[in-house]
């Protein structure tokens, strides 16, 4: 088993660090296809959030943690999806029981440091590498229309397919949302502020806006963005003015995602919160141990 460097880029303003989440991680062995099991696993803690998602199909919700994916409802405890305890970086939901995701092998296991892309058909009780296996660790993923867009290594990359990526730009982001237009533009987080392309990632202009941390973009007059401190906001215009919301429990963001304009994920230093009032107000999903 070997050290992997931090998992996530710094990002700071005014004095505030999102160092709390940036965790090392260790990961090694080779390639291999999970034989899963059902979401009736072993009940959990939380820890070290790295992706939000709700599946259409049923409306459960999901957080790609540290050491596995698990599903989590109010009142419940959170519970292990499949059997892999793997870390697991960026993630989304594509469609019916189909995420994406990236990350690192869980220690001991025989799958490979870095992941690569690998999808799940059934809700995450099996996983099937996708492509770059052992080559690549996916801090975000964002899908929209087919189009997959990763950041990974400093570079954004786009795949059609999930075989092939083009890569695009490099920058120092921590998050990134694309329209979900599809007409190519796409966002990133950085310390100069959120920045913008309008040609799918191959050229970013001047961070404009408040600092975020993480963004969401689940219709095109709804971009969510959480700042660093854990103050939610809105734009309707595409990052270009925010209306600040709530003040999220927690403090400093781990994860965000929007399912619309009413239902809003986010995971902080002490939870993961759930509004169905457009970000005005939070109820607690599941705690987190730190």
């Amino acid at each position: 088993m070997t050290a992997r460097p931090a998992a996530r880029p710094l990002l700071a303003a005014a004095g505030v660090t999102l160092a709390s989440l940036v965790l090392a991680a260790c990961g090694g062995g080779s390639s291999h296809t999970d034989t899963g099991a059902d979401t009736s696993g072993s009940s959990e803690m939380l820890s070290h959030v790295h992706g939000l998602g709700v599946d259409p199909a049923d409306g459960r919700a999901y957080v790609a943690t540290h050491n596995g994916l698990y599903t989590v409802a109010k009142a419940q405890k959170p519970k292990l999806v499949g059997d892999r305890t793997d870390d697991f970086m960026g993630f989304t939901v594509t469609g019916k029981n189909t995420f994406i995701a990236s990350g690192h092998g869980a220690p001991g296991s025989d799958r490979p440091g870095n992941l690569g892309a690998i999808e799940t058909k059934d809700a995450g009780r099996t996983w099937t590498s996708r492509s770059l296996s052992g080559e690549a660790d996916f801090h975000s993923l964002n899908s929209v229309k087919n189009t997959v867009y990763g950041y990974e290594s400093g570079q954004v990359k786009v795949s059609g397919d999930l075989k092939s990526w083009d890569e695009r730009a490099k920058l120092d982001a921590l998050d990134l949302a694309a329209d979900p237009t599809g007409n190519d533009t796409l966002l990133a987080t950085t310390t100069e502020g959120v920045v913008a392309s309008t040609d799918g990632g191959r050229t970013f202009g001047k961070g404009a806006g408040p600092l975020q941390a993480f963004l969401s973009w689940p219709v095109e007059k709804a971009l969510f963005g959480i700042a660093p401190a854990g103050k939610l906001s809105r734009s309707e215009d595409g990052g270009t003015t925010w209306k600040q919301l709530s003040d999220i429990p927690g403090g400093q963001p781990q994860a965000l995602t929007a399912v619309n304009t009413d239902h809003v994920l986010a995971a902080t230093q002490t939870g993961v919160y759930e509004s169905r009032d457009g970000g005005k107000t939070f109820t607690e999903l599941a705690p987190l141990t730190s």
